[in-house]
């Protein structure tokens, strides 16, 4: 679990910054004001990360991703652009006798 979460949480910050930044804001103004009883600091930080959530939702909904068509990428050509060369076949010499 302590090598995952640095992983989501540096994938989500470079995704989307400025949501991730408005939720952990919103997270550690909750945190304070529940230990300072704060209800006012408490209630903002919940608000603050509660809108942010929704507007991410809300713009994950508008937005359809484009299904992408892989790339195939070919480094030889299909045909080769010089003819076929012919079979060779050994003639069988006799010996001399």
């Amino acid at each position: 679990m302590n090598a995952v979460l640095p992983r989501v949480l540096k994938s989500a910050y470079r995704k989307e910054p400025l949501i991730s930044v408005l939720i952990t804001m919103g997270v550690v103004d909750a945190i304070i004001g529940g230990f300072d009883d704060s209800w006012s600091l408490f209630a903002f930080g919940l608000g603050t990360a509660g809108v942010t959530l929704l507007f991410k939702v809300w713009r994950s909904q508008q937005r359809r991703p484009i299904p992408e068509e892989p790339v195939v990428q070919h480094y030889l050509p299909s045909r080769s652009s010089t003819p076929t060369l012919p079979m060779l076949t050994i003639t069988k010499k006799k010996p001399p006798q």
